[in-house]
C-alpha cells in the first residue's frame, strides 16, 4: 500500500527532475514542451529598427526609443560643463547663452574679444544682423501665405456663437503690402563693406 501512496504523490516531472540532480545533470530537461520561439536579431550600436509600430536604436550599449522629439530634446539639454572650457556651467548667464551660441558666457565674452582684438567684430556683428533680418522676412512670409490660405467665411466668438462674416481679404493689396513690407525689411540689412 505505501508504494501506491509513492506513486500518487510523485510525478513523472518530479522523478525525472530527481533523476537529473542526482547524475548531477540539473540543467535537462523534465518535461517536452511544445510551442514556438520568437526569432532574435542581434543589433550593434548605432543601428535602427522598428519593432511594434515604434523605432528603437541603441545609444552607448541601451537600447532607446526613438520618438518626434528627440531632436527638440537634444537642442533643449542644458550640460553642467562647457564643451569649450570644460568648467562647469553655472553662471546665471550660462543657460542663456548656451541656448544661442552652444557655450558658457564667460567663452562667449572671450570668444567676442578675440574678435573686437582682430577687428572682425563689425562683420561678426553685421551677419548676426542680417541672419536675424532673414529669419524674419521668412518668418513674414509664411505668415501671408497662411492669412491667403485661411478660409475667412465664419468665426466662432468666446461665447461660442459662430458668426459669418462677410467680405474677404483683398490678395492684390496683401501682396502689394508684402512686397513693400520685404523690400522694407531687406533695407534692415547691414552691407558687409561697413
Amino acid at each position: 500500500m505505501s508504494e501506491n501512496v509513492l506513486k500518487k504523490q510523485f510525478k513523472e516531472k518530479d522523478v525525472n527532475r530527481l533523476r537529473n540532480i542526482f547524475s548531477k545533470n540539473a540543467g535537462n530537461k523534465t518535461v517536452v514542451q511544445s510551442g514556438y520561439s520568437k526569432e532574435h536579431v542581434k543589433y550593434s550600436e548605432g543601428d535602427v529598427w522598428v519593432e511594434n509600430g515604434k523605432q528603437w536604436t541603441i545609444k552607448d550599449g541601451i537600447r532607446q526609443s526613438i520618438s518626434k522629439l528627440d531632436k527638440a530634446r537634444e537642442i533643449s539639454n542644458f550640460p553642467m560643463f562647457c564643451p569649450c572650457c570644460n568648467k562647469m556651467m553655472k553662471h546665471k548667464n550660462d543657460k542663456q547663452f548656451w541656448t544661442l551660441y552652444k557655450r558658457c558666457f564667460e567663452c562667449q565674452v572671450d570668444f567676442e574679444n578675440d574678435l573686437r582684438i582682430e577687428g572682425l567684430w563689425d562683420t561678426y556683428q553685421t551677419k548676426i544682423i542680417n541672419a536675424s533680418v532673414d529669419n524674419l522676412i521668412y518668418d513674414y512670409e509664411h505668415w501671408i501665405e497662411e492669412m491667403l490660405n485661411e478660409s475667412g467665411q465664419s468665426f466662432i466668438t468666446e461665447a461660442g456663437d459662430i458668426e459669418k462674416w462677410s467680405g474677404g481679404i483683398n490678395v492684390e493689396r496683401v501682396l502689394e503690402s508684402k512686397e513693400k513690407t520685404i523690400e522694407f525689411l531687406k533695407g534692415l540689412k547691414k552691407d558687409d563693406n561697413t
